[in-house]
């Protein structure tokens, strides 16, 4: 007669070894990969489990993918620490667990004071299937009309609002970071043409008052 498995118990925390860190469902965390030579996994804690008396704990994850994981690989506005959430799901040793990192919103990514090295965002989905993502389409900016790339320097057009790389308007970065105040080339263009009517009227304003003037002087 076959003996029964031993029942497991679902965990509600784990003490990562050789640390006191304490992962919890939710939390995320690098995982050590088969080839050491390679970066760690990144990935979300779904659930953890435990033999009945404790021993060999699993961890049930949801894997992030590097932008170079991904079937369309690495792209220029990906930033260095970007993730996706994928859809692949599996079950690890938790002695595979080499510490927590925390995976930002973007939003709250580019409010950070300094990043480091435990600093992850995530602002897409992935499909590992297909290789889609979601959403399927993001804002972009610049001249170059590229997603925003947190990892690069750029500046702000204070007419149009719009952001610009430095190198696609002929700027260096250090000349970039002197500004105190910047215009994009339309903007520039229509304050000049405003300039350029405003100080027209104020001609044509002068010589209007000045032709009532001497028509009051040949009245009297």
């Amino acid at each position: 007669m076959a003996k029964p498995r031993p029942a497991k118990r679902t965990l509600d925390s784990y003490t990562i070894k050789g640390s006191n860190k304490i992962i919890k469902p939710g939390d995320c965390v690098l995982m050590r990969p088969p080839d050491s030579s390679k970066l760690p996994y990144v990935a979300r804690v779904e659930s953890i489990e435990a033999g009945a008396r404790g021993s060999n704990v699993k961890v049930r994850v949801r894997w992030y993918y590097r932008p170079e994981e991904s079937i369309g690989g690495r792209r220029q506005f990906h930033g260095a620490k970007e993730v996706f959430l994928s859809d692949h799901y599996d079950i690890q040793s938790a002695d595979t667990i080499e510490g927590k990192c925390f995976v930002h919103s973007f939003k709250n990514y580019t409010k950070l004071d300094a990043v480091g090295s435990d600093d992850y965002f995530c602002r897409f989905e992935y499909k590992s299937a297909t290789g889609s993502f979601i959403p399927d389409r993001i804002a972009v900016f610049c001249k170059c009309e590229m997603p925003y790339n947190p990892d690069d320097l750029m500046i702000q057009c204070e007419g149009c609002s719009d952001w610009y790389h430095p190198a696609c308007i002929d700027m260096t970065v250090e000349d970039a970071k002197k500004l105190e105040h910047f215009f994009c080339q339309g903007c520039s263009s229509q304050n000049e043409k405003k300039t350029e009517n405003s100080s027209a009227s104020r001609e044509s304003e002068s010589k209007v008052e000045s032709k009532r003037l001497e028509s009051k002087r040949r009245r009297r």
